[in-house]
């Protein structure tokens, strides 16, 4: 990469001649802040610093989106498709809110004002992915701290049932393997890598040593680590298809290094018994800090669902599957979870801001879905599984306006808009419903 200073980014735009403008990426939830653009005929030319992920996502964006505004399909003016969503808002006697990773605090505030308004359960996309994380670290607390102190402190790194090769492609050479550290001068060589999984990956392939644990193993193994750390006997001969010697000589390594960090995916969460495998790597962790220094990390997905989470918190008290029908906000994951609302057909309306993984939703969910008024409020890169019954089309933060998005650390990384043009935000489009709403 050329090195540049903060002058040569020029702010103004000029069809005519490129431009360089700094650029965050909102694609995962690394939020790589380090990206700059070049801008040729408000079009993106060209991303330094892009993983394979996000090179293609900020390519295909332009200073002027294909903004849709539509009601059954049919297209309609702005003021009409607002006013439909208020008029199914306003009748609707048990709504529901739900996304929030494409946005953008502003919007997410924004959201969760509409549902203290209309009386709606309010959820994130956290429900569908690291619901049971939240839940175990509610339940037994967290050891933590941000990436940059994993990027300068961290000699032993283990991904348990987290991909980031594939899922945060930049995540080792940002923070966690490659780069060098203020305490790890020589970056990778400086770096115990372990995985753990139960199938190799392309991560397990760059480690230092890959556990391949059997399925539905991990609380077993989990537990047994928590014994070998503690120096106690364990009689088995293997735990989850891994030779004791093996657990042996982790714990070791864990009892030994001198800063270690363990980032957690859905691998661990998701399954019936999720929380209580999360629940058994953050009591690992805190067992590991009566040795050495130690902290763990969930591998979150979406750009922004940690700072929806935040939002929530600092609004409601709760981070996701919150009622607030009865005029105070009541938090129950699972009772008040989106995709388990849809499929009980709990809801009578539903208003999806912002939300990713909606090509995972379940066939129950989605047939109601389709059943009931729906409205749809995303950038113009997203496709929505169905025909909503009102659809909404926002810019996108970071791209063609300013917000906060939150790190998978919980650190707020600014956005400024890479393009000058004006484009209505979901902050702005929600704004106009409260203002009409009866």
């Amino acid at each position: 990469m050329t090195t540049m200073s903060s002058s040569d980014l020029d702010n103004s735009l000029s069809p005519e001649t490129a431009q360089l403008r700094s650029a965050v990426c909102t694609h995962c939830g690394c939020v790589c802040d380090d990206l700059t653009a070049t801008i040729e005929d408000q079009r993106i030319t060209r991303i330094e610093n892009a993983c394979s992920l996000s090179e293609e996502w900020f390519l295909a964006q332009t200073a002027t989106p294909d903004l849709r505004f539509e009601i059954e399909g049919q297209s309609v003016s702005p003021e009409e498709a607002i006013e439909k969503t208020a008029d199914i808002l306003g009748q609707a006697q048990s709504p529901l809110i739900h996304g929030l990773a494409r946005s953008s605090t502003p919007g997410q505030r924004a959201a969760v004002e509409l549902a203290d308004r209309i009386g709606a359960i309010i959820d994130t996309s956290a429900s569908m992915c690291h619901a049971p994380s939240i839940l175990a670290f509610q339940r037994v607390g967290e050891s933590t701290c941000t990436l940059g102190e994993v990027r300068n402190r961290s000699d032993l790194v283990i991904f348990w049932g987290s991909n980031p090769v594939e899922s945060h492609p930049r995540h080792l050479e940002r923070y966690s393997g490659d780069v060098a550290g203020l305490f790890v001068p020589h970056g990778r060589s400086d770096r115990t890598l372990v995985v753990v999984d139960t199938q190799e990956t392309e991560t397990s392939d760059a480690a230092d040593l890959f556990l391949k644990i059997e399925p539905e193993s991990a609380f077993d193994v989990l537990w047994t680590l928590r014994s070998l750390l503690a120096g106690k006997t364990v009689t088995d001969a293997r735990v989850g298809g891994i030779a004791i010697e093996q657990l042996q000589a982790l714990a070791e390594k864990m009892r030994g290094c001198q800063f270690g960090a363990a980032f957690f995916g859905l691998g661990l969460a998701r399954g019936p018994l999720g929380h209580q495998n999360v629940e058994a790597l953050l009591q690992l962790v805190t067992d590991a800090n009566d040795h050495t220094r130690f902290i763990a990390r969930r591998m979150r997905n979406y750009g922004d669902v940690a700072g929806a989470d935040s939002v929530l918190c600092w609004q409601t008290g709760y981070p996701f599957s919150v009622n607030l029908s009865r005029g105070y906000p009541r938090y129950n994951p699972g009772e008040f979870s989106a995709f388990d609302l849809l499929a009980r057909g709990d809801v009578d309306a539903a208003f999806l801001i912002g939300s990713d993984g909606l090509n995972k939703i379940p066939d129950a969910a989605l047939d109601f879905l389709r059943q009931i008024p729906t409205i749809y409020l995303a950038p113009a890169d997203t496709e929505p599984p169905f025909v909503p019954t009102v659809r909404l089309t926002s810019g996108t933060y970071g791209i063609h306006d300013y917000g906060t998005a939150y790190r998978m650390d919980e650190v707020p990384i600014p956005l400024k808009p890479i393009f000058a043009n004006e484009v209505p935000m979901d902050e702005t489009l929600i704004q106009s419903v409260l203002e009409i709403l009866p």
